[in-house]
């Protein structure tokens, strides 16, 4: 059945539009982020894996940084391993860095791989172990009590930072046509495996490859001022002021920091969106309004 007229009109419009922003993004490196609702439910996953394809043929590079925190749970719990949180970090000795592993850098970033590879792309899954990818260094945290002069050190196990990334092997995936997909798992230099958040790995490599965007796939509209209005094109200086005034706190306050760090160093500007919303990195991407909140240096 052929389109309306009406219809006709409208896609020929929508394609019109977004061919300025692939002309500008034409040959550029976009990280994303993937995690939250969009890597769970079946169409959303879909979407996500097609628009991927998209953007590798119209000459866009993505990179693909995931998470995976429910799926480890979910295998812990299957496992009879008891999951422990201190300061929202998973406590991981030995036995949970293993099943960390296991589901990461196994059966979660080869599902994506699978995902995209069956939409028409190239995908490559890799750990931060694989070519020398990334450092890490085990993270320190202390005890936030007050009564504890000097603080204590809490101890968290297999839970690490970046210490730097070496990118050759993502930029020779890129430059043979793949699609890199990323497992946020580190080595240290005492040759230990360390799991390290995905939203600081996401941002160290957009840095690191001076990437034109970092998008943060989130659960949320994106950042939200304190009557739920969504807040978009905000300049650094205009974040440190939202940080100061209470407006950006709790779980947003590490992804606006990752976002804020990356665009600091270059990376020309971080987005977070809406996940949930089908095809969201796409109509960031290729349309004026977007779907989440945007973040530049100036």
């Amino acid at each position: 059945m052929s389109l309306t007229p009406e219809a006709a009109a409208n896609v020929a419009g929508v394609l019109s539009k977004a061919l300025p922003y692939i002309q500008r993004f034409r040959g550029k490196t976009i990280v994303v982020k993937y995690g939250g609702n969009a890597m769970v439910d079946h169409d959303l996953k879909q979407g996500f894996a097609r628009d991927l394809v998209l953007m590798k043929l119209v000459g866009i590079n993505p990179v693909v940084v995931h998470g995976g925190g429910p799926q480890i749970g979910n295998l812990l719990r299957r496992l009879g391993m008891e999951s422990r949180f201190v300061q929202g970090m998973r406590v991981t000795d030995s036995d949970t860095m293993d099943v960390v592993e296991m589901v990461l850098g196994g059966s979660v970033n080869k599902e994506i791989v699978n995902l995209i590879n069956r939409q028409g792309g190239r995908a490559v899954g890799l750990t931060g172990k694989d070519g020398d990818l990334i450092h890490a260094r085990k993270m320190t945290m202390r005890n936030q009590d007050p009564a504890l002069n000097p603080s204590e050190i809490i101890d968290i196990g297999h839970v690490g930072e970046v210490e730097s990334i070496s990118t050759s092997v993502v930029d020779m995936l890129i430059q043979g046509d793949f699609i890199p997909v990323i497992a946020p798992i580190g080595i240290g230099r005492d040759g230990h495996s360390y799991n390290i958040n995905a939203d600081l790995v996401a941002g160290k490599i957009a840095e690191v490859m001076q990437a034109e965007k970092l998008i943060l796939l989130t659960n949320t509209a994106g950042l939200l001022d304190l009557d739920g209005n969504l807040l978009t094109g905000l300049t650094s200086a205009r974040v440190d002021e939202l940080i100061a005034d209470g407006t950006i706190h709790s779980g947003m306050l590490p992804k606006i920091t990752c976002a804020l760090d990356a665009v600091k160093s270059g990376v020309h500007a971080s987005h977070i969106i809406d996940g949930r919303v089908p095809h969201a990195v796409l109509l960031e991407l290729f349309t004026d309004e977007g779907v989440g909140t945007l973040i530049k240096a100036r």
